[in-house]
């Protein structure tokens, strides 16, 4: 069987941020608890200049397309489930 890999893409905005070290501080937080939580690869991916908004990117490899969807939809809960920001725009993608 193929392996399988999982992107999952989320725009975010952060209304309280009034400067990129503010930013930068939240989009570490939330890169760093998707890798040690999910084991799963992750990096802010656009918007780097903007102050409040942000572009969070995370890859995964599964054995079986379930299991990447399961990870993705986990992954995608535990991104809105922060009050710091609002996800404004969401994509998964399976290859």
């Amino acid at each position: 069987m193929a392996a399988v890999v999982g992107v999952g893409r989320w725009v975010l905005h952060l209304p309280g941020c009034t400067s990129l070290k503010a930013k930068r501080r939240i989009v570490r937080s939330l890169r760093d608890r998707l890798q040690a939580r999910f084991r799963v690869s992750a990096a802010e991916t656009d918007f780097q200049d903007k102050w409040q908004k942000a572009e969070i990117c995370v890859a995964l490899v599964a054995s079986d397309p379930s299991v990447a969807e399961a990870l993705l939809a986990r992954l995608d809960q535990h991104v809105g489930s922060d009050p710091r920001y609002l996800v404004v725009e969401r994509e998964t993608t399976l290859y």
